[in-house]
């Protein structure tokens, strides 16, 4: 994908549902889809408007983000007639975040008929590793009409 992040739908990804457009939680956390494709998707977020009450970046906005990244990695992997469905995501937090932004980076580690599996690496501003994740997705065809 060469589109600037600015001007990708949510609407060009496999599977969104063109009514939940408008209801994105990537939107309430100000995700940034930099890079898509079936090898490596990126994004960020900012630090700032997704704090938890000591004043770091909440754990649940890593796994949003993580999630978010991966499960766009599997959809683009799955292919259009099959829908990928989150089915097991583990984050281990290694480093807090007070400002800026965190920059993820999916890429598949397994792409199978019935599973793939995505590794995301989160990294503050100076590119330390603060969070990896990993994401497996179920994957089935999609209803007729779908």
């Amino acid at each position: 994908m060469t589109e600037r992040a600015a001007d990708v739908a949510v609407e060009d990804y496999a599977g969104i549902d063109p009514a939940a457009a408008d209801q994105q939680l990537n939107d309430k956390v100000g995700l940034k889809l930099l890079e898509a494709t079936a090898e490596r998707v990126v994004g960020t977020i900012p630090v700032e408007g997704n704090l938890q009450p000591y004043g770091l970046l909440h754990g649940g906005a890593n796994a949003v983000l993580a999630e978010a990244l991966g499960s766009t990695v599997a959809a683009l992997n799955a292919g259009p007639d099959r829908a990928a469905m989150g089915l097991e995501l583990s984050c281990t937090h290694h480093r807090a975040v007070r400002s800026g932004t965190v920059t993820g980076v999916a890429t598949p580690l397994h792409v199978g008929r019935g599973t793939i599996t995505a590794e995301i690496v989160l990294t503050d501003d100076e590119g330390r590793r603060t969070c990896t994740a990993r994401l497996t997705c179920v994957v089935r065809d999609r209803p007729p009409g779908a």
